[in-house]
């Protein structure tokens, strides 16, 4: 396990500075060493927050992240080593989807002859050599989202964060999505993040579901 305490901060209201508009305030968090931690729950419940909070990218003074003895929010955003897949995929569309990928590589700087290996593994893994090659730009939606995970798969990450990743797809494609990114998950066998409002993401992903609702986990 690696456990999340005082995940707290207060939001105020856009030009205000003492009108609250939002609390989070979680205690404690457990988020699982193996499969897949679930924080579910509906629109405006603070998913995205904590999401953010997680990844370094809004403070948290009084947030402490033991992750096997380490506190990993006492690091800089690069140096916790998430995987990250958002919603909106934020692929460079001029860039190939092999661009895309090998870009992550050398922003994490993984030497050249250990990035082509890992590459050729995760198209294999997640079936991408018919468009491996294609601008991100032309690719279908579950296209995309295989660049996306193998993209935040590249670096080895010690953890990976998944938020809404099957929302921007048709309910067909998400079935499929949901498969594969599970049967990946598995292969890689990475603690797994992932941020959802959707039941069916809970029923085929989670190995554990934490709800939240008004910015508090009502299970854990």
């Amino acid at each position: 396990m690696s456990y999340v305490e005082n995940l707290k901060r207060n939001y105020f209201r856009p030009n205000s500075k003492h009108e609250l508009e939002f609390v989070l305030d979680i205690p404690r968090w457990e988020i699982l060493d193996k499969g897949v931690t679930v924080l579910w729950g509906p629109s405006g419940s603070g998913k995205t927050s904590v999401f953010r909070i997680l990844l370094g990218l809004e403070d948290c003074p009084g947030l402490v992240w033991n992750f096997k003895g380490e506190d990993l929010a006492k690091l800089k955003t690069p140096d916790r080593r998430m995987g990250v897949v958002f919603q909106t995929l934020d692929l460079f569309p001029h860039m190939s989807a092999r661009e895309n990928i090998l870009f992550a590589a050398r922003a994490r700087k993984v030497e050249n002859a250990k990035a082509q290996a890992r590459l050729k593994h995760l198209i294999e893994v997640l079936q991408m050599s018919s468009f491996i090659d294609r601008k991100s730009a032309i690719l279908s939606g579950g296209e995309k989202q295989r660049v996306a995970l193998a993209r935040a798969l590249m670096g080895e990450p010690r953890l990976l964060l998944l938020d809404e990743p099957f929302s921007a797809l048709d309910q067909e494609l998400r079935d499929e999505s949901r498969r594969l990114v599970k049967s990946v998950i598995d292969a890689e066998n990475i603690p797994t993040v992932l941020v959802t409002h959707d039941q069916k993401d809970v029923e085929v992903l989670a190995t554990k579901v934490s709800e939240i609702k008004n910015g508090r986990l009502i299970t854990d």
